[in-house]
């Protein structure tokens, strides 16, 4: 058991295992240090950090749980004010929000009342440093010592696309984070006359519908290498018809992206509806990911990832409903290209497209990058993952999807695991791909409260 555990992170994840340690009686008191960096709301994070009621969740309320031992968690919570509320129904992400902030301190007054030590710490750490009997953190000019670590960093700060100049990135019209813009978007004044939106996943979607909410004037231009919206959930929850246990069998049998898409396709042909299918997978999806060799992972990304992410990362019927207003009254339009360059242009930018050996350009007064979770470790500007992996305490996934792990969250360096130092969440979608959403991450908070808690 480790009794004194440091948790690195200010989101959802974070707060989720801090909840299933201080749910625990375990033999000893613990002492848990929170590392919530610079978060206005600790639990909340970037996901439910929203204050907007266009932000949907895309999972349905009665999947929400923060608890696996508590399946009905998020759904009594909302019922409590409104009995109406169904467990089909999406919801606002800050009812989400509202929920972990609940749920963290009740958590907390638990703790203390069964003789916990819980500091929540409103610092990031600076460096750490693990050996074989602990791990030294550092902030400022201040080091602490725990006997395990965990990590739960969320998605690590967005970097530039290539082909992005510098002159767009310092001329404040390129934003990266555009979550802090929708944060400002209403003091914007006079609003931009046109905002190219590149990438068209989920964020992409929760952007253009806010900010053309706010800048009804604007003129929209969403830009994708296909142009296509995420595929949106049935109004009606549909159950798999059965297991699927012949299909997995059957991906199991030839770990191969171009066999599976064979497979896939054939048992969508069989059913009504394709969702059904799809969701079946999701159970199996860490274990069929883990038997896939590099380089059938490295051809998933660069060929299937971005139909997969489609089909599985859906978004609410009403949120398609809204999306596709916007593009009957002409405000958004979409467009097909990869983006080979953006330049400034004139206090303009111009973004150079390339789509089917054709080049063209489009100009707009604001671009806005939405091209999904950033989890290079190799080239982040985080602080603490840059000190990580200079020091080589942690050892990048050779395709940019966080950090080398085994399957129980112990970071690796080198060809070893580290005995005490653990990620959660985004950092761990090399070693499970399915490490992201809140069904996820609660059996990993679950699974790892065991681990720190056990002999």
């Amino acid at each position: 058991m480790f009794r004194r555990v440091a948790i690195i992170g200010g989101g959802a994840a974070a707060a989720t295992l801090l909840g299933e340690l201080l749910e625990r009686q375990p033999a000893q008191p613990l002492h848990l240090d929170w590392y919530t960096g610079a978060a206005a709301a600790p639990a909340r994070g970037v996901a439910y950090g929203t204050t907007s009621d266009r932000h949907l969740l895309n999972v349905r309320a009665a999947s929400m749980s923060m608890f696996t031992g508590k399946p009905r968690g998020f759904l009594d919570f909302v019922q409590r004010d409104d009995p109406a509320i169904a467990g089909t129904d999406f919801l606002p992400r800050r009812r989400y929000g509202d929920y972990l902030e609940a749920e963290v301190a009740r958590a907390l007054e638990h703790g203390k009342a069964h003789g916990h030590d819980v500091n929540v710490i409103p610092f990031a750490i600076d460096a750490l440093v693990p050996e074989n009997d602990g791990v030294t953190l550092i902030h400022g000019e201040e080091s602490h010592r725990a006997d395990a670590a965990v990590l739960a960093l969320g998605a690590l700060p967005p970097q530039p696309l290539p082909g992005v100049s510098s002159a767009a990135i310092e001329s404040a019209r390129y934003v990266m984070d555009p979550w802090q813009l929708l944060a400002g978007a209403a003091d914007l004044h006079p609003p931009p006359r046109k905002v190219a939106v590149i990438g068209l996943g989920l964020t992409a979607v929760d952007v253009l519908l806010e900010l053309a909410a706010q800048w009804p004037q604007t003129e929209f231009v969403a830009v994708s290498r296909h142009g296509l919206l995420p595929e949106a959930h049935l109004h009606k929850a549909a159950a798999p018809a059965d297991d699927s246990a012949e299909l997995i069998a059957s991906m199991h049998d030839a770990p191969e992206i171009h066999r599976w898409l064979h497979l896939l396709r054939e048992a969508c042909s069989q059913e009504t509806d394709w969702r059904p299918v799809i969701d079946s997978l999701r159970p199996h999806t860490t274990s069929l990911w883990q038997e896939l060799p590099l380089e059938q992972r490295a051809r998933f990304l660069r060929h299937a990832r971005w139909a997969w992410e489609r089909v599985r990362h859906r978004m609410p019927p009403q949120v398609l409903d809204s999306i596709t207003a916007l593009e009957r009254s002409g405000q958004l339009q979409r467009q097909c290209g990869r983006v080979q360059s953006v330049e400034l242009v004139n206090e303009a930018l111009q973004l150079t497209l390339v789509h089917a050996g054709e080049t063209r350009t489009l100009g707009a007064d604001l671009v806005i990058q939405t091209v999904g979770l950033d989890t290079d470790v190799r080239r982040t500007r985080h602080r603490l993952v840059q000190q990580l992996q200079t020091n080589a305490h942690i050892t990048a996934d050779p395709l940019g999807l966080g950090a080398q792990a085994d399957a129980t969250g112990h970071l690796r360096h080198g060809d070893s695991s580290w005995p005490n130092l653990f990620a959660i969440g985004s950092l761990l979608r090399g070693t499970l791909w399915e490490s992201t959403a809140m069904p996820e991450i609660r059996q990993q908070a679950r699974n790892l409260a065991d681990r720190l808690l056990g002999d």
